[in-house]
């Protein structure tokens, strides 16, 4: 019988149920066990255990095959390649798998695998795999059209017809982490997710330093129910980007613009000034106990030098989920020396109470 150091041990587990007394029920062998009891032992386990149970007989691979949902193969640090493609037909009710690597291992025909057997799969972490090419795109648009959350961050050998082709399939797709895809995210495939993927609501597109104000204004449009959009290193954009998206995405609550240097006043008069033409939505979700859940709740204008003071400060002032005080940095300024000047309603609160304070001497 294997051991496992991790997790716990099957064998112990095995042992204790031997002990247990069921009502028509001898356990003497690992097949004796019920695929639902089976099913909750799995549930309970390290995802290196359940690998292990994978090979011990048709019982736990028949749980596995019916029963698991959800794995994780980051801890494995070299044979990802190999343990997927062995994997794959088994995992054929599985909704989440992350194969996020510190290492690159995977490689296309395991993610083929995955599109020919995980038809079920809504979650999938493929960051950092820089060996994948448009052919692993391309087969999940073909198997996997149920995902709606993908995170290919790192991923740069992909094209921008690959993804535009993936987004026409997996219109479902409401997550998607683009950052370090250069090649990938330019206008075109933005134009594409805003044209296929109207339910995204989560989009990363850091670092794609392609891509300018077209390709922002192709989701804004397309995608209204945006909520979080970070754009650092995106350098060539300009305030036509944000004017877009103050006026388009109206429940947009994290906004990310480090080192978009071209962003300016204007930019922060428009995201304020939306704030402002929503506040009657803001005031009816106050009435139902969730203003914090309304307007802009994280934004980063770091390394952003046009901006002024009281631009800043318009939008602070608009949404007051933006903090500037310690332990609570929503609203980050890095590099920009000029905005020193620019604080929350927290501190400006604070303020008023200490001077309203009197003396002690008085």
């Amino acid at each position: 019988m294997m051991m496992v150091s991790e997790g716990g041990s099957l064998n112990l587990c095995f042992e204790k149920m031997k002990e247990m007394k069921m009502e028509g029920l001898v356990i003497t062998e690992w097949k004796d066990i019920p695929v639902e009891l089976l099913m909750r032992i799995l549930s309970l386990v390290d995802d290196r255990t359940v690998i292990i149970a994978s090979g011990l007989c048709s019982g736990w691979r028949d749980a596995i095959s019916f029963g698991l949902t959800r794995l994780s193969l980051s801890w494995c640090k070299k044979n990802m390649n190999s343990l997927v493609l062995s994997l794959a037909p088994k995992l054929v009710k599985l909704q989440t798998l992350v194969l996020r690597q510190d290492k690159p291992q995977l490689e296309d025909n395991a993610v083929e695998a995955i599109a020919n057997h995980c038809h079920e799969l809504q979650d999938l972490d493929l960051s950092k795999s820089l060996k994948l090419t448009d052919h692993s795109l391309y087969s999940l648009s073909r198997g996997c059209t149920n995902l709606s959350k993908l995170n290919l961050s790192g991923c740069t050998s992909f094209s921008d017809t690959s993804l535009a082709y993936l987004t026409r399939f997996c219109r479902k797709l409401k997550v998607l982490n683009l950052c370090g895809c250069v090649e990938a995210v330019s206008d075109n495939a933005l134009q594409a997710i805003g044209e296929n993927c109207s339910q995204m609501q989560s989009l990363n597109l850091g670092w794609c330093e392609n891509i300018s104000d077209d390709g922002v204004m192709s989701l804004a449009y397309g995608c209204p129910d945006l909520r979080s959009l970070d754009l650092c290193g995106c350098v060539l954009i300009t305030d036509e980007s944000v004017v877009a998206l103050a006026n388009r995405c109206v429940h947009l609550r994290s906004l990310g613009l480090y080192y978009c240097r071209n962003i300016t006043d204007r930019a922060m008069y428009s995201l304020a000034q939306s704030g402002v033409k929503n506040k009657h939505e803001m005031w009816s979700s106050v009435k139902k106990g969730k203003f914090d859940e309304e307007g802009l709740r994280s934004l980063n204008i770091s390394q952003c030098t046009y901006l002024t003071p009281s631009a800043v400060q318009a939008v602070c002032d608009t949404f007051p989920a933006l903090h500037t005080c310690s332990g609570r940095h929503s609203l980050v300024m890095s590099g920009c020396l000029n905005l020193t000047s620019v604080h929350c309603a927290c501190i400006l609160q604070a303020h008023r109470t200490h001077t309203a304070l009197p003396h002690p001497a008085h």
